[in-house]
């Protein structure tokens, strides 16, 4: 599975989703195309996914965001008869390699997350219609729903039978939603995930794994009609048209990808890659009906979209940089105005939207199984939202004073509004109160100092940054840090810093990212699950995976 995965999708190149728009009401249908895997060697029967049936479905999500604010409610359901979703493709997972299926459950995790908030982020409420047989991810794109419905018949059935058929656990979310969402019982969770049938009709909604369970001759018509009470109660106020996202323009060559707004070195030598993201060059527009006329062209939204796209190819593409420093450039003033902008106007459904997303891309960053550094050079433009990179990496350094022929504004950090609630962590804390965890009180300086340019002494000082240098330094310390980072083991370098990144309380996202994630990680390496003679190996021939019993 080494050739090159583009994220990027739209509509017209659809094979496993449509969408049919009825009013304030979107049935989104899964209709899977068995032949139109992602790589070769394997089916996609039942629909079940790949990754590049969940690149189409977090492409719905957004454009549901961006293109039909309109929607208040979500209907999600399968075109195919006696079957809503067997889960991700088995064959395609044992087929690929380690590293693939973590970053392949890792995305698929961060796209149920996505439309699991669409309701307190965007009044989008999402109804899972399940007919037919609902099996371990198709189950859990049902728990990432706001509410489930399952018709009552003999073939229609809920089940995460990954742990009995498969000897791995349910990959996005399953166990932690069926406790922390769902509030099941934790026996009767036990029983659930150990039985390869699952739980069907009434004894489903009694345990809680449905909301509702209808006769099969009403349920289509009932489905229907929730659909539209949901969306008549709603409190989200009445949106005409949105804009339409049209496809990212990006160059991809042996060392760089190259967007309008965001440019990426790549050091394959070093193992590294230099992420660099400027600031604009035109004023902000004057009102939000100028800013909606811009359409995705907008400065915040374009920059958004693009920073997310390098972030998702980095990932899954180019694997080997185990570090990515992140740079940025450009008039700070600018910025800020462009920043104030929707931050001044975040009741409006567009500027809403853009913040939403920024949260969104922010917290895969925070995710991201790499180190992650900053560097804060003169002519810098970390301010407000870009400033929450700062708190997102594992290190920042930063100029301090001139430098010898370098005629860029000294660097400087400037603190908004949007350090301080608008983009918050999986732990629900934002990354400063994050970073200060033990001295609530430097959120409070820091907060003193909105919209204050910070030069070096001064981001010190409040803590911003990891270490300041000036021009005699600067080179040596950032390269030895450099090499520093790329002689560690990357295995060691993954468990440190998912481990210091989320201070604080743990909540059902941080379970997810977390401690869920590290068990399957584990787990994917184990020959139980995918040794010559694992279950995953072995699913489909009759014969169950060969265990060594020994617990460790």
């Amino acid at each position: 599975m080494s050739q090159q995965i583009d994220f990027r999708t739209s509509p017209l190149n659809y094979r496993h989703w449509r969408v049919e728009y009825d009013g304030a009401v979107a049935n989104l249908f899964m209709d899977v195309d068995e032949n139109a895997g992602l790589f070769d060697g394997y089916q996609l029967k039942l629909n079940s996914y790949d990754l590049g049936v969940d690149i189409e479905l977090n492409d719905v999500i957004q454009r549901m965001r961006f293109e039909h604010p309109e929607i208040k409610t979500v209907v999600m359901q399968s075109a195919k008869d006696k079957v809503f979703c067997a889960g991700a493709n088995i064959r395609m997972l044992g087929g690929a390699e380690h590293s693939h299926k973590v970053n392949f459950c890792k995305f698929t995790n961060e796209t149920r997350n996505a439309f699991e908030a669409a309701e307190a982020e965007s009044g989008q409420n999402y109804i899972a219609a399940i007919k037919g047989a609902c099996a371990g991810g198709g189950y859990e794109l049902a728990l990432a729903c706001n509410h489930i419905m399952l018709t009552n018949d003999s073939t229609s059935a809920v089940s995460l039978p990954e742990v009995p058929l498969l000897a791995v656990l349910p990959g996005t979310g399953g166990l932690t939603r069926v406790t922390d969402k769902r509030k099941v019982r934790r026996d009767r969770a036990d029983i659930f995930c150990s039985i390869e049938e699952g739980v069907k009709g009434q004894r489903a909604k009694d345990w809680g794994l449905v909301d509702e369970v209808i006769a099969n001759s009403k349920f289509d018509e009932t489905v229907q009609q929730r659909a539209r009470e949901m969306a008549a109660s709603s409190a989200k106020a009445n949106i005409g048209e949105g804009i339409k996202l049209n496809p990212l323009e990006r160059t991809v060559s042996d060392n760089a990808i190259v967007y309008s707004l965001v440019e990426v070195e790549l050091d394959r030598a070093e193992r590294r890659a230099f992420i660099t993201l400027k600031g604009p060059e035109e004023i902000a527009p004057a009102t939000m009906d100028a800013f909606v006329a811009q359409g995705d062209q907008a400065y915040l939204l374009k920059l958004c979209r693009e920073l997310e796209d390098a972030i998702l190819h980095l990932r899954f593409n180019e694997m080997e940089l185990g570090l990515w420093v992140f740079k940025t450039t450009g008039d700070q003033d600018l910025f800020a105005e462009h920043e104030a902008l929707i931050n001044t106007n975040a009741d409006h459904w567009l500027a809403n939207e853009v913040r939403q997303y920024w949260k969104r891309t922010l917290k895969r960053v925070d995710v991201t199984s790499r180190s992650l550094a900053a560097f804060i050079e003169n002519g810098s433009c970390f301010v407000g939202v870009l400033a929450e990179l700062l708190f997102a990496v594992d290190r920042s350094y930063m100029m301090d004073g001139s430098f010898e022929g370098d005629n860029r504004k000294i660097a400087t950090i400037k603190l908004t509004d949007s350090n301080f609630g608008a983009y918050p962590m999986g732990n629900n804390l934002t990354r400063l109160e994050t970073r200060f965890i033990g001295t609530p009180e430097s959120v409070s300086a820091a907060k003193d100092k909105i919209n204050t340019e910070l030069e070096a002494e001064d981001a010190d000082e409040l803590g911003l940054v990891t270490m300041i240098l000036d021009d005699i330094d600067w080179d040596d310390e950032v390269r030895i840090f450099m090499e520093e980072r790329a002689s560690f083991s990357p295995d060691a370098m993954t468990g440190m810093e998912a481990n210091l990144r989320f201070a604080g309380p743990e909540t059902m996202e941080t379970r997810i990212f977390g401690r869920l994630t590290a068990w399957q990680n584990w787990i994917f390496n184990r020959p139980n699950a995918v040794g010559a003679d694992g279950a995953l190996q072995r699913y489909g021939t009759g014969v169950r995976g060969n265990y060594n019993m020994e617990r460790v």
